[in-house]
């Protein structure tokens, strides 16, 4: 009975989180929206749908289930480290904050944003060093093993997974406002190179199953992380060939007279 009661203390103290982003980020839509203009329906979509498949991945089923089962895991994984953060940064929480806030207190974010620090962290490079580079540690040693066995471990591992994730999701795609914009040669380029880290790392895990991981568990996992990665990454490829093209195309005649 103790071991239920403090996994359900456990449950609600992961849940609270996810909660308060959710009410915050309605409540600085509804704000922001009666001093500006209406606040886009689309991104409560996208930010709901981010946070509840955070939430998924932490507390409920499929978290029990991915302690002891890779596929599981890897499913939290593609939802953890993928398709949350793309919907999250297609919510534009940076934006929705700038148009919230006091205006000094936007122009002291704005400030922090353009820091040397932000320009590292934001580059695409960067952003895939510890986004796949992570996946890459995790998998092929012994980490992964280590954060079954160990909840604060499972803890941070799910939490770098997540904003190396965003940070990578947010460094090829700008929906919010950055000062550190790159080109889209070369945001092209090393999301190519990221797609081919993560792809072949799926191959070396079907192959080469990390520690405490039985080789069918691995190949299912595997193809989990190869085909569902792929899925997400179809996305996140046409929302830049998309932004890419509004980019380039000419300017109607009507929009060049304005």
């Amino acid at each position: 009975m103790n071991l239920i009661l403090i996994d359900m203390n456990v449950q609600l103290f992961l849940a609270f989180p996810f909660v308060l982003l959710l009410f915050t980020y309605l409540f600085a839509g509804i704000l922001s929206s009666k001093k500006h203009k209406p606040w886009p329906l689309r991104r409560y979509f996208f930010w709901f749908c981010g946070i509840a498949f955070l939430a998924i991945t932490m507390i409920g089923p499929l978290a029990q289930e991915a302690h002891h089962n890779f596929s599981a895991h890897m499913i939290a994984h593609i939802l953890l480290g993928m398709l949350a953060p793309l919907l999250l940064a297609l919510a534009a929480p940076v934006t929705l904050i700038l148009r919230t806030v006091q205006v000094s207190i936007a122009r002291q974010i704005s400030k922090l944003l353009r820091r040397k620090l932000f320009r590292l962290i934001t580059d695409p490079t960067f952003a895939t060093f510890l986004n796949v580079g992570g996946l890459w540690v995790l998998y092929t040693t012994d980490l992964y093993l280590i954060m079954q066995q160990n909840f604060v471990v499972h803890l941070f591992v799910n939490i770098h997974v997540f904003f190396a994730g965003y940070l990578f999701t947010t460094s090829i795609i700008y929906i919010d406002p950055t000062s550190h914009r790159r080109g889209f040669i070369y945001r092209s380029i090393v999301l190519v190179i990221a797609l081919a880290g993560h792809g072949i790392l799926a191959k070396y895990i079907f192959a080469n199953p990390p520690v405490g991981v039985s080789q069918e568990q691995a190949e299912i996992g595997a193809m989990l992380m190869y085909y569902g990665g792929d899925a997400v990454d179809a996305i996140l490829i046409f929302i830049l060939c998309f932004q890419w093209f509004q980019f380039t195309r000419p300017r109607s005649k009507v929009a060049l007279v304005s």
